[in-house]
């Protein structure tokens, strides 16, 4: 069976100046996790692996790259899931943590429970003798200066997804050999949100989720938006009605629109390999790997292709 591989690295208005080191960042992640697949590896290594490579990529607001909230602080939420068993770990308001994704993992396979958030998160990782990372060591420079900036003067939750600010959550959706699905999503948040504030990408069913009846999907965007229309539940919805992965994501990406009036994407994956990446956004850094091919992109209707070499 055919292997598939798809990322995103947010969906905003990209700026010109990191526009190009976004698209490198999404092909080198599913580069990344195209290699696992190739060599039979499952979906749920494969989003892992692709995750963990943005998180590591500090063009990118997720583990290095982390945005601040309003007290300078790193608080970071991620969430992995399989499709086959519908297993699911995720963790939220977490700190130190450079790659959140591989915690949700920890606390699907070696936990009893799907979520941890905040203190109880950190503990965990401590008693598992799970890396920390210094906060400074997650944020990066300009990250610094443009909190300042905000800082100073305070905004609700619609002027903190001012589609020009970064709020690049970061996601990987597979479909494995043996044909199971998994997804992953990871974020920072929004720039300057309040203290615990928890947005879409650890919810199940909301930033993300994986069923091997229906597909794979990972959401981005406006976080409470995507949280009220539990966005990922229903672009699987409206797979399981038999419309294709870009017809459920643009219809669901409209009601959420019309509904909330929210800005977002979606990388979608279902069981027979039918894919999609789409969003109501200026951007969307998105790459995939499908057989031979590397399929990649930025802007509305743009889909590049080019052979695709494993490293």
């Amino acid at each position: 069976m055919k292997t598939v591989i798809v990322v995103h690295g947010g969906a905003w208005a990209i700026p010109d100046d990191i526009s190009k080191a976004s698209v490198d960042g999404v092909k080198n992640a599913a580069r990344a996790g195209s290699v696992i697949l190739r060599n039979g590896g499952s979906a749920l290594d494969a989003v892992e692996k692709a995750v963990r490579t943005l998180e590591d990529d500090p063009v990118f607001d997720a583990g290095h790259g982390a945005v601040l909230n309003t007290n300078g602080e790193v608080e970071l939420d991620a969430i992995i899931m399989d499709g086959g068993t519908l297993a699911a770990g995720a963790v939220s308001s977490v700190r130190n943590i450079a790659n959140p994704v591989t915690l949700a993992r920890a606390v699907m396979e070696k936990t009893d429970h799907v979520m941890l958030t905040d203190r109880g998160a950190n503990l965990f990782a401590e008693s598992i003798g799970f890396p920390s990372t210094a906060t400074d060591a997650l944020v990066t420079e300009n990250e610094r200066k443009e909190w300042e900036k905000f800082k100073k003067y305070i905004v609700g939750v619609k002027e903190l997804f001012n589609p020009k600010w970064g709020h690049d959550t970061v996601g990987a959706v597979a479909l494995d050999s043996l044909g199971n699905v998994a997804c992953a999503t990871s974020t920072g948040g929004i720039r300057n949100k309040m203290v615990g504030r928890v947005g879409d990408s650890p919810i199940i069913g909301a930033g993300g989720y994986a069923d091997n009846r229906s597909g794979a999907v990972s959401c981005t965007g406006h976080g409470e938006a995507i949280l009220k229309v539990t966005l990922a539940r229903l672009i699987l919805f409206h797979m399981e009605q038999g419309k294709t992965a870009r017809e459920a994501a643009l219809t669901s990406l409209q009601y959420m629109v019309e509904r909330v009036n929210g800005g977002g994407g979606a990388i979608v994956v279902s069981p027979t390999g039918d894919w999609a990446a789409k969003f109501n956004t200026e951007r969307m850094a998105w790459a995939a790997v499908e057989g031979e091919v590397l399929s990649y992109g930025l802007n509305p209707q743009e889909d590049c292709k080019e052979t695709f070499q494993s490293k």
